[in-house]
């Protein structure tokens, strides 16, 4: 795979990916290289408000306004995501533009010194890591669905219902894996 192929696409958990870390899950990548692959799993809120974790942020928090489990990697590393309604221009300190307003933003910054307008912004407690060609292999073992990513998808309002929804709008056999059942023994 072409480095950088897959930076700003949708890692969509296989219905026989049962690693308890990425079943059913959502992944936007956020960065991937020779290296290997970065990303924030989209649809794994926690119960811990936004407002207890970050009180200064929480005013641009998208809803559901709670910290999300961004994956298995460093924990306690927090990655944001946020969208701008003035996508384009000079790219500001602390903002890092990734596609269709959306950007990473250095949750250390004030947030009113913000040279572009931030607003619906979520942030993950930790990441998904990936090592030089392992992100391939899982792919090419089947494991994801590499699938385009829409505006709305990282901060969608209903995260539970995001592997679905991501399912349901492919074309073809792709969108009926949106109703396999989560345990296909009980079906």
């Amino acid at each position: 795979m072409s480095e950088g192929l897959l930076t700003g696409r949708l890692l969509v958990a296989a219905p026989t990916l049962r690693d308890p870390n990425f079943e059913r899950t959502v992944v936007l990548v956020l960065e991937h290289g020779a290296e290997g692959a970065l990303g924030v799993v989209l649809n794994r809120p926690t119960d811990t408000d936004l407002y207890a974790a970050l009180p200064r942020w929480e005013r641009f928090a998208a809803d559901p306004s709670v910290v999300f489990e961004g994956g298995p990697v460093a924990p306690s590393a927090a990655i944001c995501l946020g969208r701008t309604a003035a996508p384009g221009g000079a790219e500001p300190d602390g903002w890092h533009p990734l596609f269709a307003g959306l950007a990473t933003i250095d949750l250390e910054r004030d947030p009113e010194e913000l040279v572009q307008p931030v607003h619906d912004i979520r942030v993950f407690a930790g990441y998904a890591g990936w090592g030089a060609d392992q992100l391939e292999g899982e792919v090419a073992a089947g494991a994801w669905y590499v699938l385009d990513a829409l505006p709305g998808d990282a901060l969608s309002p209903e995260p539970d219902d995001l592997w679905r929804t991501v399912l349901r709008r492919q074309r073809g056999r792709l969108a009926m894996v949106a109703n396999f059942p989560a345990d296909p023994v009980m079906n």
